[in-house]
C-alpha cells in the first residue's frame, strides 16, 4: 500500500541545511496499524507530511496504492490527497461554525457529492463513532473526545485507502485516549490501513508494528503483540 525508498529530505536555515530524513526506507502494507515514534527532532512529522502530500521528499521515491506520488503541483496534490488520505490531527480541526454532521460531511462536499448524500453519509459515519445523536452539535458544545470522533468520523467519510493519525490521543486525558485507540483498532480490524504518530509508549502497544526513527533514520521496525484498548476502557 505505502512504499517508501531511500528517501532525503533537508530543509534550508539560513545559509546551513537541516538533514531532516536520511535514507528512509518503509514498506506498509494493505490492513496494518503502525506506530511511528521518535522524540521531537527525530524526523517523524516531515516523514508524515510528506506520506500525506504537505510536504515533498528530495530523493527518493514514494509510492501510494501503486501509484507514484511525485511531480505534484498543488491541484494534483489535492486531488490526490481526497483520494487517497485521511488525516486525523491532535488538535482535531474541526470548523467552529459547522455542526458536526456538517463538518464530517466536508470531505464529500470536495468530492462533488451532492448534499443529500453527503448528509446521509456523514450521518451513517457519526452513527459508526457513536455520535448520531451529536449531529446539530457544534464543536464547542462538545467534549476533547468527542471532538476527535467527529475528526475520525471526517477522516473516514471520504472512504480514503490510508488513514494518517497525528498524535490523535496527544489532547485527551488516558481513559479518553484508549476510547479514541479503542475506536481506531476497530477501523484498523475492518482492514484500514492506518499510520499513528504518537510518542506514548502505550499508545504504540497498540498498533501492530511499530518504527522509531532517530536523528532522520528508522533505528527499529517491529511487529509487536497488540495490546487491546479495550481491555483498558
Amino acid at each position: 500500500m505505502i512504499e517508501i525508498k531511500d528517501l532525503h529530505k533537508s530543509y534550508k536555515i539560513g545559509k546551513n541545511s537541516l538533514h531532516v530524513l536520511k535514507g528512509i526506507n518503509i514498506n506498509v502494507e494493505e490492513g496494518e496499524l503502525v506506530a511511528i515514534m521518535g522524540s521531537s527532532g527525530s524526523g517523524k512529522s516531515t516523514l508524515l507530511n510528506i506520506l500525506g502530500m504537505l510536504d515533498v521528499a528530495d530523493e527518493g521515491t514514494y509510492t501510494l496504492d501503486a501509484v507514484p506520488i511525485k511531480d505534484l503541483d498543488e491541484t494534483k496534490a489535492a486531488k490526490y490527497r481526497n483520494k487517497f488520505l485521511g488525516f486525523i490531527f491532535q488538535s482535531f480541526n474541526l470548523i467552529n461554525y459547522k455542526t458536526a454532521v456538517e463538518n464530517v460531511a466536508l470531505p464529500l462536499y470536495y468530492q462533488k457529492v451532492g448534499r443529500k448524500e453527503r448528509t446521509e453519509k456523514a450521518m451513517q459515519y457519526l452513527q459508526k463513532v457513536g455520535l448520531a445523536d451529536w449531529a446539530s452539535h457544534l464543536p464547542s458544545e462538545l467534549s476533547g473526545g468527542q471532538k476527535q470522533r467527529i475528526a475520525i468520523a471526517r477522516a473516514l467519510a471520504a472512504e480514503p485507502k490510508v488513514l494518517l493519525a497525528d498524535e490523535p490521543t496527544g489532547a485527551l486525558d488516558s481513559t479518553t485516549s484508549y476510547e479514541v485507540m479503542n475506536l481506531i483498532q476497530n477501523i484498523n480490524d475492518e482492514g484500514k490501513t492506518i499510520l499513528v504518530v504518537t510518542h506514548e509508549n502505550d499508545i504504540a502497544k497498540m498498533c501492530k508494528r511499530v518504527v522509531r526513527l532517530k536523528d532522520g533514520v528508522i533505528i527499529e521496525d517491529e511487529k509487536v503483540n497488540q495490546v487491546r484498548a479495550s481491555d483498558h476502557v
